[in-house]
């Protein structure tokens, strides 16, 4: 009976051991990407001309572009003036984005956990709220912990897949 109470005792230590270091050590199939703060306020931009879709999100249309997100990382502009043959015309950079809308001439878009407001005639940010949105978690639902951080002003702006 004792051997028996050691072996469970035994395997018990083991798998705590090896859950304890899987959760602290590793998020699985995905690592965390960070932005210092400072260089995440500086950016959102419009650059023009084609960039290839790799991983599209969400579509936004407004005649007579369509929006479709880039996740993490912006927003590609479509000119569907001619639905027949749209053209990719520019790229809107945001890392950390996920989602967007639009209201009369504004975009508005999250830039991992700010929200910032475009003026699309002007392709200028116009407008940023900080710290309105939660860091985005992993697409297998891992969490980052907060002692991993590379600096305390640091921003999580995306996940990558790990090799």
């Amino acid at each position: 009976m004792k051997k028996m109470i050691l072996l469970l005792i035994a395997c018990f230590a083991t798998l705590c051991t090896s859950l304890y270091i899987d959760w602290h050590s590793s998020y699985g199939e995905y690592s965390p990407v960070f932005m210092e703060r400072s260089e995440l306020e500086k950016s959102v931009f419009y650059v023009a001309g084609k960039r290839e879709l790799e991983n599209p999100g969400k579509i936004y249309s407004r005649a007579p572009y369509i929006f479709i997100n880039e996740r993490y990382k912006g927003v590609h502009v479509i000119d569907n003036t001619d639905p027949s043959k749209p053209i990719n015309v520019g790229f809107i950079v945001a890392p950390g984005c996920i989602d967007m809308a639009v209201k009369g001439e504004v975009m508005y878009l999250d830039n991992a956990i700010d929200l910032v407001a475009i003026d699309l005639n002007t392709k200028k940010v116009t407008h940023r709220q900080k710290d309105v949105f939660p860091e985005p978690n992993a697409p297998n639902g891992s969490y980052y912990h907060v002692y991993n951080r590379p600096s305390q002003t640091s921003v999580l702006v995306a996940w990558k897949k790990n090799q």
